[in-house]
């Protein structure tokens, strides 16, 4: 294994399966070291020691008797025979079959290794002034109990996404944001520090008990799958978080819309993989809204290319442009709900 990513080899008897396994196994961030078809597989790989894990999966299989004759018995390489043809990227169906394969490589591979350089966050200068506080946020009664939800979604280059994000955003903005970002357990406390450093947002690490409010981000702990009440207070479920990551986007959204309804809104930020994918659907079929980081400004952006790709994302852009559209969407919602 080279610099902590593991090195997949795929090979597959359709020019097509074998693209669809190598995007999807890239996407979730390994190093796909070769991509074939088992009749052009080249001598040196049956002995290699430069593959980690074979991904094959074969439409024909009884026409590569003597290739399979031959990996099992000279390649020490532990192999994941796949079951069947991937859906079109665009099929419902398609993220939940690419979290089906990422889920059966973690029983023969790791998950590579995600390094956020939160030092790098720490150091840097303050951005640009926040935007201007509309004036319906200046006359708002304090709420009793949180009325606006939204997820922020992250994984590998997230906090230096969601931190000009919320440094763009003014304090008054009536919403309670929950971030979900796959960072290990003992970074939690430093990124809380650093992503509220230079604003006027409360953050904090969520645990049993820790009641979403606006002018707040809350970050899911990685411990332990949460849930809310229907007045926002985070509850332990007493089990881990579903899926290959923790926390798990796709939970933490579901659990948000199913709590909020329309009131709920999710952006998915740079990261591998495609968590989110899964419930950003659900969300909009609540009421919801589903955003989305533009890939150029992403760090790595198959996590918000694969939530684009159900058809759930209604609006892309940069994390500046992301927080002048939902001060924008915000500000119309009051608009609308004011009595005359």
């Amino acid at each position: 294994m080279s610099d902590g990513i593991p090195r997949i080899g795929v090979i597959a008897d359709t020019t097509l399966q074998g693209h669809l396994l190598s995007s999807a196994i890239r996407g979730q961030g390994y190093n796909v070291v070769v991509n074939t078809d088992p009749g052009n597989l080249e001598e040196q790989w049956y002995t290699s020691d430069d593959v980690d894990l074979w991904a094959v999966d074969l439409v024909q299989e009884d026409q590569w008797n003597t290739f399979l004759d031959r990996i099992l018995e000279e390649s020490d390489t532990p192999i994941l025979f796949c079951d069947g043809q991937a859906p079109a990227r665009n099929s419902p169906e398609y993220p939940r079959w690419e979290r089906r394969l990422l889920t059966k490589m973690l029983d023969y591979v790791d998950r590579p290794t995600v390094v956020e350089r939160l030092d790098d966050l720490e150091a840097a200068a303050p951005k640009a002034a926040p935007l201007p506080v509309p004036s319906e946020f200046r006359h708002l009664k304090p709420a009793s109990a949180v009325q606006h939800v939204w997820v922020l979604g992250a994984s590998l280059g997230g906090p230096a996404a969601v931190k000009p994000f919320l440094d763009s955003l003014p304090a008054e903005l009536p919403v309670a944001f929950i971030l979900a970002q796959h960072i290990d357990q003992s970074f939690l406390e430093t990124l809380s520090k650093v992503l509220c450093r230079d604003n006027g947002f409360d953050c904090t690490v969520g645990y049993e008990g820790t009641a979403l409010r606006h002018g707040q981000v809350v970050i899911a702990p990685t411990e332990y799958a949460v849930d809310f009440t229907d007045t926002g207070i985070l509850v332990n479920t007493g089990k881990d978080w579903e899926g290959p990551y923790a926390p798990s986007i796709d939970q933490v959204i579901n659990n948000v819309s199913a709590r909020f309804g329309a009131h709920s809104g999710a952006i998915l930020f740079s990261g591998m993989g495609n968590d989110g994918s899964i419930a950003g659907p659900q969300m909009v079929e609540r009421g919801g809204l589903v955003w989305a980081q533009t890939a150029d400004t992403c760090a790595c952006s198959s996590q918000p290319d694969s939530a684009r790709e159900t058809g759930c994302v209604t609006f892309s852009g940069s994390p500046e442009h992301l927080a002048r559209a939902l001060v924008e969407h915000v500000r119309q919602s009051l608009r609308v709900a004011a009595p005359m």
